[in-house]
């Protein structure tokens, strides 16, 4: 959100940030938005919180694919419930501050731009009528895509589901029932949470759903150079890759450090947030495959240094991502498949050594596994030798290299940078103060008329009347004409 905030403001719109006073990122103050604390939920616990559910997630990738993501959808399911409980008791609690209500309505804002994976936005900017834009990837109990655009489970793949689109009869249902699991979730995890919120505060009838479908545009971080081709809706954007930018020059230090690798380049590795969430025997068996590479590496890591670690790799709490990416001495990413690294590989041409740990991190990969620009390791499973031997794979063969180049080259050639397409599309909302002739008319039917089982229900009842009508008809006929047979 920060780079678009940033681009906005350097284009003469004036920004106020909703923040937590204790944001793990926001800071307060800001040389291009003005800040407002609000009452929210993220603590420094949270953080290994997500260490030990990582643990879980590990271990449920030890059954077989078709169960194992059912094990880690459970595991999503469980946080959902008290996470919904907190986001609308936090909500109350801002709505119900006459005093802040007061200055944000003075305010007069003409947009509310937020990422409604967490609620928060959605439910605020419902509440004071501004026209919203969505900077949206995850949304609740799936991706945001699944959420406003028609998606046909036959090859759809439901998030978490780990499919593609070209599925048999054994993978599509898997679909149906990860399909059937989101509904679960909504209806009975995710939505009950707000009824109390909902009751108080909005008109009769609302729904979460409801409230986030009336989103004027949906700015997706996704891409169809990444994602699987499927039906799409006028209101949603797709911005995949906004965030990617040419690389820059790296410090002396490192710019020294990468030009000592020679003609074997660099490995660089990030596992981004889970930056130390990895096992102690997972990190020292990567550290003892590093040490085994010609190339050097440069290694995102925070915590106690491995005892394994080879004199060729460095080691940074905070590395420049996107210009080591960037640098034509990079040989390959070991990334964890958050989408913005994914995109950044994309956008500078880097294969990826898929290392996926929790959220969307599986499909990310499986998306790129399938366009042959990544291999994936199991965490679960991972050693030094399997690990090693996927990492040469992925420096020695030119396959990758090369796939991942024509993704990158098919991801620039577009008529708009993605985000001159974000700007765009907020500044459009800003000057029509909305865009609901964009909104399809489907979310407003019940869904009994969206899948015309209505009409379905009226042309059989139709149909059958005329069939009993036209059998009564014959048997009347032929009853008479039997009946005058016998009496002649």
């Amino acid at each position: 959100m920060k780079l678009i905030l940033e681009e906005l403001h350097s284009r003469g719109h004036s920004v106020t940030l909703l923040r937590s006073a204790k944001s793990w990122y926001i800071p307060r103050h800001s040389s291009f938005y003005t800040s407002i604390d609000v009452p929210m939920l993220e603590d420094e616990s949270d953080k290994e919180y997500y260490n030990k559910m990582l643990i879980k997630v590990m271990e449920c990738r030890r059954y077989p694919t078709f169960i194992s993501t059912f094990c880690q959808q459970n595991l999503i399911t469980s946080i959902l419930g008290n996470g919904h409980v907190i986001l609308a008791r936090a909500t109350a609690t801002i709505i119900n501050d006459p005093i802040l209500m007061k200055k944000l309505r003075d305010s007069e804002f003409d947009l509310m731009l937020t990422d409604p994976a967490l609620t928060i936005g959605v439910l605020l900017g419902s509440y004071l009528k501004l026209p919203m834009v969505f900077n949206v990837r995850w949304i609740n109990s799936g991706e945001g895509h699944l959420t406003i655009a028609p998606s046909p489970v036959s090859y759809v793949p439901v998030s978490g589901s780990e499919l593609h689109d070209q599925m048999d009869f054994l993978e599509r249902t898997k679909n149906m029932l990860h399909y059937f699991h989101s509904v679960y979730e909504y209806h009975f995890v995710i939505n009950p949470a707000y009824s109390e919120l909902f009751q108080l505060h909005f008109p009769p009838g609302t729904d979460l759903l409801s409230l986030e479908r009336a989103a004027d545009i949906w700015l997706l971080r996704s891409d169809f150079v990444f994602e699987f081709p499927r039906p799409t809706v006028p209101n949603l954007v797709h911005i995949g890759g906004f965030q990617c930018k040419e690389a820059r020059p790296l410090s002396a230090e490192l710019e020294a450090f990468v030009q000592s690798s020679g003609e074997h380049g660099v490995v660089v590795m990030s596992l981004g947030t889970f930056v130390s969430a990895l096992p102690r025997e997972s990190t020292e068996a990567i550290a003892a495959a590093f040490a085994q590479l010609p190339q050097k590496v440069v290694w995102r890591f925070v915590g106690e240094k491995p005892a394994s670690l080879g004199n060729n790799t460095l080691l940074l709490k905070w590395l420049p991502q996107s210009d080591l990416l960037g640098h034509p001495k990079t040989r390959a990413f070991v990334a964890h498949g958050g989408t913005n690294g994914m995109y950044e590989a994309i956008y500078h041409g880097v294969p990826v050594l898929g290392l996926p740990l929790l959220f969307d991190q599986f499909d990310n990969l499986h998306r790129l596994k399938l366009r042959g620009a990544a291999r994936v390791a199991e965490a679960k499973s991972l050693n030094k030798d399997n690990f090693l031997e996927a990492l040469q794979d992925i420096i020695e063969s030119p396959s990758y290299r090369n796939n991942v180049r024509r993704l990158s080259q098919l991801h620039r050639d577009q008529p708009m940078s993605p985000m001159d397409t974000a700007v765009f599309w907020i500044e459009y909302v800003i000057r029509n103060k909305g865009a609901a002739h964009l909104q399809s008319a489907g979310f407003s039917l019940p869904w009994y008329s969206y899948f015309c089982l209505d009409v379905a229900a009226f042309i059989l009842a139709v149909t059958g009347a005329f069939v009993w009508t036209l059998v009564s008809v014959c048997r009347i006929l032929c009853c008479g004409r039997s009946k005058k047979m016998k009496a002649e």
